[in-house]
């Protein structure tokens, strides 16, 4: 016998019941390792990025083994099995009560898995207006909301937040550097507000001065959150992006940071195409680093088994592309 849909009361009590969750937990993880300011401590020291596997990347790799390929099998069971940043776009989350839920679903797996949620706020107004792939973003009255839904969700665990891959780099050339660099200060100030540790993304060592980047962000408010990123997307060498973070790091009076290695496993010099270039390798793998310098881990934070868009045979940007995750993978030797 078919039964009608839940009714509003049920739904506000599943609600709230989840809410109970997430601050339970939070509660717990707290006090087991001491109450911390969300940008005075490294996440990743004591826990491991929290995995949230694809399930598009799950289904190729099945549909390998179904196929007989074990050798693709392997490779995309392996990948998807390595912890990728949760990328956060107002095409897939629109409105704020969208993206806030979405938020606390990651964060209340990441609590129970004992793991750090690492979360990217990529919804900008004129996002990506440099590359063209990933071409959108909000407009400028619905950007501070829809940010400020992410921090009070992100608030309620140990949640690491990258903001706007790109969008400082690109903030000459992208919606006016005044207003830009305005839209970036609001939402970073939304965010360590709600006591979210935050990093705000540099860009590559490919791409602005350190005079500049360390400038910039200033600007945003850099030195009220716990540092920046870098090489968020992109494909330069390990070697040139820890040179040159650190002296960003130096120029902001020791500000900590995070490097993607998701794809620079071959790199060698600068890279000058990002969009899905020939010859890239999986880089390091994400973990914690306690070295003297201001890196506090790498990170995978592009989802390797992602195009960056139509270009060298790719789909949208976004979209799953096995071919290319496996000739990555294959290419760092897994």
């Amino acid at each position: 016998m078919p039964t009608s849909p839940p009714s509003r009361p049920v739904r506000v009590v599943l609600a709230a019941g989840l809410v109970v969750v997430l601050a339970v937990l939070a509660t717990w993880w707290a006090t087991r390792d001491g109450e911390v300011d969300p940008q005075g401590v490294n996440r990743f020291r004591h826990h491991p990025q929290h995995l949230d596997p694809s399930p598009l990347l799950v289904a190729a790799a099945k549909q390998a083994g179904g196929d007989g390929d074990a050798r693709r099998n392997e490779l995309l069971e392996r990948l998807a099995g390595v912890p990728t940043a949760t990328w956060l776009t107002p095409e897939r989350l629109p409105t704020p009560a969208e993206v806030g839920g979405e938020v606390d679903r990651v964060v209340a797996a990441a609590l129970a898995a004992d793991a750090v949620p690492v979360l990217v706020v990529y919804g900008v107004p004129e996002r990506d207006c440099t590359g063209g792939q990933s071409a959108g973003g909000l407009d400028p009255d619905a950007y501070l909301p829809w940010v400020e839904a992410v921090a009070d969700a992100a608030a309620a665990g140990p949640s690491v937040v990258v903001h706007e891959p790109d969008a400082l780099a690109a903030a000459a050339t992208c919606g006016g550097s005044g207003d830009r660099v305005e839209q970036l200060r609001g939402a970073v100030s939304a965010l360590r507000d709600a006591g979210v540790t935050t990093y705000v993304d540099a860009g590559h060592s490919a791409w602005l001065p350190v005079d500049e980047t360390a400038r910039l962000l200033r600007e945003v408010g850099v030195g009220s959150v716990r540092g920046f990123t870098t090489n968020v997307s992109n494909y330069q060498p390990t070697d040139a992006e820890l040179a040159w973070a650190e002296r960003v790091s130096q120029e902001l009076g020791g500000a900590h940071y995070l490097v993607d290695t998701g794809r620079n496993g071959a790199a060698t010099a600068a890279q000058a195409d990002w969009c899905n270039p020939v010859g890239q390798a999986l880089g390091q793998e994400p973990g914690y680093v306690d070295d003297g310098s201001g890196l506090d881990a790498f990170v995978w934070v592009k989802p390797p088994a992602e195009s960056d868009g139509s270009c060298h045979g790719g789909p949208p940007a976004g979209q799953l592309w096995p071919d290319r995750a496996v000739e990555l993978a294959e290419a760092a030797g897994w």
